[in-house]
């Protein structure tokens, strides 16, 4: 499963022993620094910097990183070209009335702003990554708790995650076995085999819920799970690079703020 792939990246990775604190304060920093750019090279060059450490200092598999980056690089690619599309602009490159009150046009600045936007999304998608291909969610929640977030909202976000995926699981459990029985070979088939697998979903995330209550019967809970989570000491070396790419990043952005894809003229 894929998900198991990346919660056993997170734990064998070789960031792995680096203070937790850091990776946050790295990865969260470079959110920020996405969204404080004014132009596209900043987010880039984050981008760039968290791939880098990602495949070399963490050796996470580039394949599972290609996976990862696929759905929010369509996504982006599809939000950005509705966005050159309707977002107009004085240097009309192509146009195309198709109603008296609708055009669909191309310009330099919506080309601009689209290109913008894309690379802040490419950004944040790798700082974000960062995280998640780095740090356990144990140790998450165990900066949660130490950052004196209510229990009850840490007991819910660990049932979620792992009901996550029990149902992640389930479905493509029973995804798979429809299609070795051609399942999927025709409309009126596919119809019914996704009834099928939504009503199996539902079961077994049902099912599950009852395996963990009677779990946690059985365990004499009382209102708190116990916190598996350990915090490293925060060693020189992490800490440094980390304050000198979060300063370099934010040089960047300050000296390319009037960075533009396409220079336009007045």
């Amino acid at each position: 499963m894929f998900e198991e792939i990346l919660e056993d990246t997170a734990q064998t990775n070789g960031l792995r022993e680096v203070n937790t604190y850091v990776k946050l304060m790295t990865g969260l920093g470079g959110i920020i620094l996405c969204l404080l750019s004014a132009s596209y090279v900043g987010p880039l060059v984050i981008a760039l910097i968290f791939t880098v450490s990602l495949l070399v200092l963490a050796k996470i598999d580039p394949w599972v990183y290609f996976e990862l980056f696929l759905a929010p690089f369509w996504f982006a690619v599809f939000s950005v070209a509705v966005i050159v599309l309707i977002s107009g602009g004085a240097h009309v490159l192509w146009e195309w009335h198709i109603t008296s009150w609708f055009t669909l046009s191309v310009t330099e600045e919506s080309i601009n702003q689209g290109f913008y936007l894309f690379c802040r999304v490419i950004g944040g998608m790798s700082s974000l990554f960062f995280i998640a291909l780095t740090t356990p969610m144990t140790d998450l929640f165990s900066v949660m708790k130490r950052c004196r977030v209510p229990d009850i909202v840490i007991d819910l976000a660990m049932i979620i995650y792992r009901t996550i995926f029990i149902l992640a699981s389930q479905i493509v459990q029973v995804y798979r076995a429809q299609v070795m029985r051609l399942g999927y070979s025709g409309w009126r088939e596919s119809i019914h085999s996704f009834a099928t697998l939504a009503g199996s979903a539902f079961i077994a995330s049902w099912n599950s819920g009852e395996d963990l209550i009677r779990a946690m019967d059985a365990r004499c809970y009382a209102g708190k799970f116990a916190m598996l989570g350990e915090l490293r000491p925060v060693e020189c070396l992490p800490l440094a690079a980390s304050i000198a790419f979060l300063a370099f990043s934010a040089l960047v952005i300050a000296l390319t703020g009037t960075y533009t894809l396409i220079q336009v003229v007045p």
